[in-house]
Order: C-alpha cells, then sequence, then structure tokens
C-alpha cells in the first residue's frame, strides 16, 4: 500500500482483524461468513504532507500540527499491528552516485532459509505465528534482555501487544544470526524497526 494515510481510515481499519488474526470475518443482513485472510502487509508513507520532514535540505515547511494531524490518519491499533516501522532518510547525492558493495542475494536467501528452518524444527511454525504462551516458551530472554525489554516499554508505552510482536521479531533476528537465545542486541535492534513516525 502506498501512500498509506490518503486510505480511507475505515479501509485501513478494518485492516486490523486479518492482521491479528489471519482471517477476516464479514457480516451482510443474516449471513455471515468467515475466510481466511493471512497476508504480509508491506506499506509506504512519507513522513509529513510534504515529504521533506527530517530531510537534509530542511525544505519542510510543514506545521508541527499538521505533521501530527498526517501522521495521525494511522491509528495506534493499527500501528500496533505493524512489526517492522522503518524510517527511510534520503541518500545524499554523494553516496547515491558512490559504488557500494552489498550481500549477494543467494548468500541472503540461504540464511533466511537456514532460519525459517530453525523455527519449524523448534516449534513446527514461524515466529509470526506463535501464540503467547508458545512466545513465553520459545522466545524466552535472560534477565538483562528482559529488562532492556521492558524499559523500552515503559518509555515508548507499548500495550502487551507490541511486547508480544517485538520478542518474536528478536527471535527472528536471533534465528538469523544462528543464536540460540536472544541476546540483548537482537532486541535492541527489533525495538528499533518498532520506532512510529510519531516518535521522530
Amino acid at each position: 500500500m502506498d501512500e498509506l494515510p490518503e486510505f480511507d481510515r475505515k479501509v485501513l481499519e478494518v485492516l486490523r482483524e486479518p492482521l491479528e488474526s489471519g482471517h477476516i470475518h464479514i457480516s451482510r443482513a443474516a449471513k455471515q461468513a468467515h475466510f481466511p485472510a493471512r497476508f504480509q502487509l508491506i506499506a509506504a508513507m512519507n513522513p509529513c504532507p510534504c515529504g521533506y520532514l527530517g530531510h537534509s535540505n530542511n525544505k519542510c515547511r510543514c506545521t508541527p500540527d499538521a505533521i501530527t494531524r498526517y501522521q495521525g490518519k494511522i491509528s495506534g491499533p493499527l500501528l500496533d499491528r505493524i512489526d517492522m516501522q522503518v524510517l527511510v532518510q534520503a541518500l545524499p547525492q554523494d553516496d547515491l552516485f558512490a559504488p557500494h558493495q552489498s550481500e549477494n542475494s543467494s548468500a541472503i536467501q540461504d540464511r533466511v532459509e537456514a532460519a525459517f528452518q530453525r523455527q519449524l524444527l523448534r516449534q513446527g511454525k514461524p515466529n509470526n505465528l506463535l501464540d503467547s504462551k508458545e512466545i513465553d516458551l520459545h522466545c524466552h530472554a535472560d534477565s538483562a534482555t528482559e529488562h532492556l525489554l521492558r524499559s523500552a516499554m515503559l518509555k515508548l508505552n507499548w500495550s502487551a501487544r507490541a511486547y508480544h510482536r517485538v520478542l518474536k521479531v528478536a527471535r527472528s533476528i536471533a534465528d538469523l544470526a544462528n543464536s540460540p537465545s536472544i541476546l540483548p542486541a537482537h532486541v535492541a535492534e527489533a525495538i528499533q524497526y518498532r520506532r512510529a513516525l510519531r516518535e521522530h
């Protein structure tokens, strides 16, 4: 979904049910239907109405109220169900044209497939499908890691849902690193992926 805030608010709120449960319930007159609706949501939006908030050229002239209204079109409950929220800054021209070395796609694919197999061997399903009891069993963190996560929860005013979702992302990061345990570095990375636009 491109330009996420431009969609009707009612349309966006309807996404909450399938994002949470993987199913959609439709009621029409005297009939009801229940359908599977598990999907991966990828959405993009500008940080403000003009699109230049945080840009190095300082071209943004949006007022704080305008920025708050624009970002507020995405409700807290919907943001709560989006596991990874990444702010992508514009590249400076020098960086854009400079040669870069990147990891080979086949190497990334191998690492992702290996992480996925670890999840299936450990719990019989991907991390994103774990329920709360399974999270307690398979996403256990040591005291230092747990302290970091709880501090972030209090500081960022997370719900229990957000807390569990960050744990599952941290478990996936640990799997990608072939780590049997969730370490503070994995949780710290997962927290960074959870930062909402309105916090910047």
